[in-house]
């Protein structure tokens, strides 16, 4: 394994800090509980300092004005990470946990090349519309629709694919001219403040441009949702937690983009392959420890199919097992800290209470790390707490279904809406129940729909806005409407 970044540091008006009363947390390896390093436990004074550093940037300097200064300077933020590459997985790997094969995808490339995705948009988006002439109440008018950098966004991300969801919100936003102040969950800060590293000593970004703080407490983030300095508030994470940023924003009418949870459901119709489907929808539920908010944890099967697919999904986990995620070939590393091993051990208890077997799994392992075994549930209906709550772990519920009418009101009878898919032997079919389910992404016999040109986002419980593609560059845009007469 390549060898670890620097250590951990904030930045914060484009100076490399610790905490200003430096203290420190520790960093664990959640597949030994080691200490892997430490970040600065940024204090209310530190963040502060980034929202106004983030403030000024963006009224006095020629940020949100140059866009040449833009592009160049997120070209170099790609260099540099292209350049670092291998230490960044390394770190990747050690502080979250993520199984290397997963670098090719959310971990690290497709993050990577979203980034130059957006800059390449920044540097040809029409940021003026000429909407002609009209003559509003008998007076000729010219009308143009002008597009402005939202303000000062505070960015707040989850541990689970942290790179992915850092760049996904600081690409698009400084893309479009806006400041930024980067807070990564305190159980992954390093790989954010490496950003922060990479950014002041590999690119022209001026100072304050891009800050981040990674404060341990929720407290002292809190500031981040309620400070009037703050224009924007783009949050990934539980929907719990939305709700309550949401809230906080509210009294200073923020823009609030957030993604939050999912229960996806993986629907095989009656003429589908059933193997197939419930062998790689097991697949996908071990990914990550089953840590990622589109994962499919639903399987809906037609009834007549529904024991072999509850035993090619639990022969399919036993397959794949639990694997240290520096070691080639793991798929099913651990999950992220003890707090959310036990979370997901409850789980277990509330499906032996609704009447649940388990096909594979249902174990957490005593030992060094937070390791759960790959799981299959059996015998719950779509009402129970295991099809409806988000569990973040390698749980899967297969749930019968009685047609595509029946799978339909299976799939959309959830508080989430985030993703899902539709298998089935007659495309036109696939496609016609697929445009019935209220998902924000959906695959259709197999297809990908991840990509940075391609929006992502929910419906419902699941969040508001889209990230990636030209519809996440534009949640960070303003809309001006300038008329002038004709």
């Amino acid at each position: 394994m390549s060898a670890l970044p620097p250590p951990a540091q904030q930045l914060i008006d484009g100076k490399l800090v610790g905490a200003s009363d430096g203290t420190t947390y520790p960093i664990l390896n959640p597949a030994n509980d080691e200490q892997i390093g430490v970040a600065p436990d940024g204090t209310a004074a530190d963040v502060d300092a980034a929202i106004a550093a983030a403030r000024r940037a963006f009224d006095e300097s020629e940020w949100s004005t140059d866009r040449a200064l833009r592009v160049r300077c997120l070209r170099q933020l790609h260099e540099a990470l292209l350049a670092h590459a291998e230490p960044f997985k390394a770190l990747t790997t050690a502080e979250v946990g993520m199984p290397g094969f997963m670098m090719m995808a959310a971990g690290f490339d497709v993050p990577v090349d979203g980034l130059k995705w957006v800059t390449d948009l920044a540097e040809t988006y029409e940021l003026e519309t000429d909407l002609g002439v009209a003559a509003p109440m008998g007076i000729p008018t010219r009308r143009t629709v002008r597009r402005e950098p939202v303000g000062v966004v505070a960015a707040i991300s989850p541990w689970n694919v942290p790179t992915q969801i850092n760049l996904a919100k600081i690409g698009p936003a400084l893309a479009a001219g806006c400041t930024v102040v980067l807070k990564p969950a305190p159980d992954t800060p390093w790989v954010g403040a490496e950003l922060g590293r990479l950014v002041a000593e590999h690119t022209d970004i001026p100072p304050g441009v891009f800050n981040v703080v990674t404060p341990r407490s929720n407290e002292v983030a809190a500031q981040l949702s309620t400070d009037p300095r703050v224009d924007m508030v783009s949050f990934t994470g539980s929907t719990a937690v939305g709700r309550a940023i949401m809230a906080a924003a509210a009294p200073t009418l923020k823009k609030v983009f957030l993604e939050l949870g999912g229960k996806s459901a993986a629907i095989a119709l009656d003429d589908a392959d059933v193997a197939a489907v419930a062998g790689g929808t097991a697949f996908a539920a071990c990914i990550h420890a089953g840590q990622g908010c589109a994962i499919t944890t639903r399987l809906v099967v037609p009834r007549a199919k529904y024991d072999e697919a509850v035993q090619v999904a639990a022969a399919t986990m036993e397959s794949i097992g639990v694997k240290d995620p520096a070691d080639d070939g793991a798929i099913c590393g651990p999950v992220i800290n003890r707090a959310q091993r036990d979370r997901v051990a409850s789980y277990f208890d509330v499906a032996r209470a609704e009447g649940g077997t388990f096909a594979t799994g249902g174990e957490v392992l005593d030992r060094p790390g937070n390791w759960v075994l790959p799981t299959v549930v059996a015998g719950l209906d779509n009402s129970s707490r295991l099809a409806q709550e988000e569990i973040f772990g390698p749980v899967l519920v297969v749930i019968p279904h009685d047609g595509d009418d029946d799978a339909v009101r299976i799939a959309n009878d959830s508080a989430y809406g985030l993703s899902g898919s539709v298998d089935s032997a007659d495309l036109e079919r696939a496609r016609a129940v697929a445009r019935r389910i209220r998902t924000g992404t959906l695959a259709v016999n197999g297809g990908v729909w991840f990509s940075p040109d391609a929006p992502f986002g929910g419906y419902k419980s699941s969040g508001l806005g889209r990230e990636m593609g030209v519809a996440g560059f534009e949640e960070y845009l303003e809309m001006k409407t300038i008329a002038e007469p004709a």
